[in-house]
């Protein structure tokens, strides 16, 4: 299989790629800038150079993209020219090459507003039934990619999976507060309780999609570590999350005592990723409980790819 790779020189493109020839598949790097991962330099805005790069592909992974920290630094129109009109280009391209699967990275920033609760209210449980909100042009942008690969399934059959991923980044915290309140990888771990996955899961569920594209036809996932919370806690999540995790994986106490780590003063939402786990067969394996096994056993929480792959920042101008 040939797989089209978009977005090869970023955190999730590279880790798809190497992850790809590792395991000996064909795999072929698309992106604006060079890099060990990079076959194709070029936009995904330019429809010429997509549909060149598309020719004998079997299959597209599309992780390109301007992420939310753009926001500050980037103009609402290049998020519609790369989010919006790049994926189309490579959806259209794709209907053209008769490609077999397509998998579009999205974001559970898609959400948006829909992520806040009420000022007293419980935190909110996120699963793929909620009612996107966006806040801003990332998330617009990419919910509006979504809407398009959704059509471009019914108009043409299409196979195309959205995965609405949480959080993997290794770049610190883009709000200060947070980032003063907790060392980085104390912070990074309470994470994966409720919005954020390690970059090997998301890779699997990636891969996992696009054998499962061509039966499933098209849906969306949410693609964020395994939660130990259930609805019951909801409200106790939003005052006092420390015991709420004292019950559901009482091992963290020593670990986060024995590093002078601390637990969040609330948690505001939950991602559910039960849907991708039934339909995906997706089995993430760095979630918060397997996670305080790894700290017990004087191991790494995060996967080696997590390290290969490294910090690469956000705002670039180009």
């Amino acid at each position: 299989m040939r797989i089209l790779v978009t977005g090869s020189a970023g955190h999730l493109g590279e880790a798809l790629m190497r992850t790809l020839r590792e395991g000996g598949q064909e795999a072929i790097g698309l992106d604006v800038l060079s890099s060990p991962y990079t076959d194709r330099i070029g936009s995904i805005v330019d429809r010429a150079f997509v549909a060149h790069a598309m020719r004998g592909v079997d299959a597209v992974l599309h992780a390109a993209t301007l992420h939310k920290p753009h926001v500050a630094t980037h103009p609402r129109q290049a998020f519609v020219d790369v989010n919006v009109t790049g994926t189309l280009n490579l959806l259209e391209e794709a209907v053209a090459a008769e490609v077999g699967a397509f998998v579009f990275t999205s974001t559970t920033s898609a959400f948006g507003d829909a992520l806040a609760p009420a000022v007293d209210g419980p935190a909110t449980w996120i699963t793929e039934d909620v009612v996107p909100l966006p806040k801003n042009i990332y998330g617009l942008s990419k919910l509006a990619a979504e809407h398009l690969c959704e059509l471009m399934h019914r108009l043409h059959r299409l196979p195309c999976l959205v995965l609405r991923t949480s959080r993997f980044f290794p770049e610190d915290d883009d709000v200060p507060e947070r980032r003063d309140a907790h060392d980085d990888a104390n912070l990074k771990l309470n994470e994966l309780l409720y919005r954020r996955a390690d970059i090997q899961d998301i890779v699997d569920a990636h891969l996992l999609a696009i054998a499962r594209a061509p039966e499933i036809g098209f849906d969306r996932y949410v693609i964020s570590a395994t939660s130990p919370f259930t609805q019951d806690d909801l409200v106790a999540l939003r005052t006092d999350p420390a015991s709420v995790v004292a019950r559901r994986v009482p091992g963290y106490v020593a670990q986060y005592t024995k590093r002078g780590w601390t637990m969040l003063d609330t948690v505001d939402r939950v991602y559910v990723n039960e849907k991708a786990r039934g339909e995906l067969g997706w089995r993430p394996r760095h979630d918060f409980a397997g996670s305080i096994e790894r700290l017990a056993r004087d191991e790494d929480f995060r996967s080696p790819l997590t390290h290969a792959i490294g910090a690469k920042g956000y705002h670039r101008t180009d």
